[in-house]
């Protein structure tokens, strides 16, 4: 019986002692490369080039700092969200994108040029495939300005959205 006691104490201290240091341990998303979308992070206006309101964003730090929760809303029955995080293991941010028209989007990529500029590619209905690059650019006044360009059935790059971002 004794035996049983100090083996359970024994299994019960490892436990607690594991869970301490794992306690203890550096936040997994702190470094650097986890924070390089960090510019985007708040609650913005969203306007289009001409100054007319597009929508309303609101990206927040979920999961421990580790992803970036994005909630888009037009206000006018059109939303989305996306999931961004660092996938540290190969070095690239990643985003998944969907939105209430049934669109599904993933993105790869990372800084470029003081930019964050993540690519993908979806396959329509018609079987086509058309790219898509989204560029975020932080600019000096704080603002942010994203630009989706997409291609067309011949591989030519057209804009698909220029939005300002403004703080709310």
């Amino acid at each position: 019986m004794r035996t049983r006691r100090l083996l359970v104490s024994s299994a019960f201290a490892s436990v607690a002692l594991s869970f301490a240091a794992f306690a203890m341990a550096a936040p997994a998303c702190e470094a650097p490369e986890h924070r390089a979308f960090d510019f985007w992070l708040g609650e913005w206006q969203v306007r289009t080039p001409d100054g007319k309101l597009a929508g309303v964003n609101r990206i927040a730090r979920e999961y421990e700092g580790c992803v970036l929760h994005e909630r888009y809303d037009t206000g006018r029955g059109y939303s989305g969200e996306s999931l961004n995080i660092y996938d540290a293991g190969r070095k690239t941010w990643h985003q998944t994108w969907v939105d209430t028209s049934g669109t599904l989007l993933l993105l790869e990529g990372g800084i470029r040029n003081g930019n964050m500029v993540l690519e993908g590619q979806t396959i329509g209905a018609d079987s086509q495939a058309t790219r898509h690059r989204i560029t975020w650019t932080p600019n000096a006044d704080g603002s942010v300005r994203q630009l989706w360009e997409s291609t067309d059935s011949k591989g030519q790059w057209s804009t698909a959205f220029d939005g300002q971002y403004t703080r709310k």
